[in-house]
């Protein structure tokens, strides 16, 4: 039993007004939840298309042998545009469809106050438009659930999705991604009333991830119990109510929680290497070429870490090194 005393005349006014704002802080999560669902046309021309209806996600496919699960394919042409190119059609049609999170701040969350889409990958996004049709502006962003991306790419709704999204072995086997672009990390986000410093420090409590995410599937390694959500802001919505106790996610999304939540902050180190790359139709070999001398020209001119610095830095430190791209796919 805890022989704390409680300073009354003080104390229970504090945590009375934490409640307060965590339950408002709960509901403007709900509510950020319940609109993204919700179509508008965004400033500038740029399009909005609404989420696909709501579904399970699918089951993670069995593993599969995979000796190089971050490689992708060398660019042959730069970005030149050549007659008969997956990039020539989508010139044609003047504008590139990506698939995106529109509730993850930092990397792809809508602006309130403008009803814009931005973030680190929503530039990243840009930068391709740029290459293939001379305007960062001519995209439309199909906003997506993390359970969606694999299906939207092999049914050909989207050119490409930029969503914090892993690469490995079992995506690996439905789809082609752009050379790694962002490395993350798996970590915790918890209470700072929480004593725990890390995954290790929750066992037997509940632990939030989006479904379809192997973020949810590594949850299986620890002694906790995990819980499903359909986005990470659903998470949040949760950890606000007090009806999980933790949300365990890429440190690029926790980071964007702490700026949302003043009672919480990311603990521990991380626990996986995330390898983001941009998600590419399996047989659009061509795109992936081309996306990867986008990346590789960013990398090299200073705007990956321009980039970084814009959207990032404050919350995760300076920019490191980006990620040397690795290829050996034929």
């Amino acid at each position: 039993m805890s022989t704390r005393t409680t300073d009354t005349s003080h104390g229970d006014g504090a945590a009375r007004r934490r409640r307060v704002l965590r339950a408002a802080l709960a509901t403007a999560a709900f509510v950020a939840v319940a609109l993204g669902g919700c179509a508008r046309p965004a400033p500038g021309g740029t399009a909005v298309i609404p989420p696909a209806a709501e579904a399970a996600a699918a089951p993670a496919p069995a593993a599969a042998e995979c000796a190089d699960a971050i490689t992708s394919y060398a660019p042959t042409t730069g970005t030149q545009i050549p007659a008969g190119s997956t990039m020539e059609a989508i010139r044609s049609r003047g504008h590139l469809v990506v698939g995106v999170s529109a509730d993850t701040l930092r990397m792809g969350a809508r602006n309130p106050f403008t009803g814009q889409i931005e973030g680190f990958d929503i530039d990243v996004a840009r930068q391709v438009a740029q290459a293939i049709l001379g305007d960062p502006d001519a995209i439309r962003f199909r906003v997506i659930t993390a359970g969606d991306r694999i299906p939207v790419l092999v049914d050909h709704e989207v050119d490409l999705v930029a969503r914090a999204f892993t690469m490995n072995c079992e995506r690996w086997a439905d789809i082609a991604f752009s050379a790694e672009y962002f490395t993350a990390g798996q970590k915790v986000l918890v209470s700072t009333e929480s004593e725990a410093t890390g995954i290790e420090g929750l066992a037997g409590r509940r632990v939030c991830a989006p479904e379809g995410t192997t973020t949810l599937e590594r949850l299986a390694d620890y002694d906790v119990e995990a819980v499903g959500a359909r986005t990470h802001s659903a998470c949040l919505a949760l950890f606000q109510q007090g009806r999980v106790d933790a949300i365990t996610g890429d440190d690029t999304v926790l980071a964007g929680f702490v700026a949302q939540d003043p009672y919480a902050r990311v603990v521990g180190e991380a626990f996986s290497a995330e390898p983001y790359g941009l998600g590419i139709p399996a047989d659009q070999v061509d795109m992936a070429r081309f996306v990867n001398a986008v990346l590789d020209g960013m990398k090299a001119d200073g705007t990956w870490t321009q980039l970084y610095d814009r959207w990032l830095g404050e919350a995760l430190g300076p920019a490191p090194a980006p990620p040397s791209s690795v290829y050996g796919r034929s």
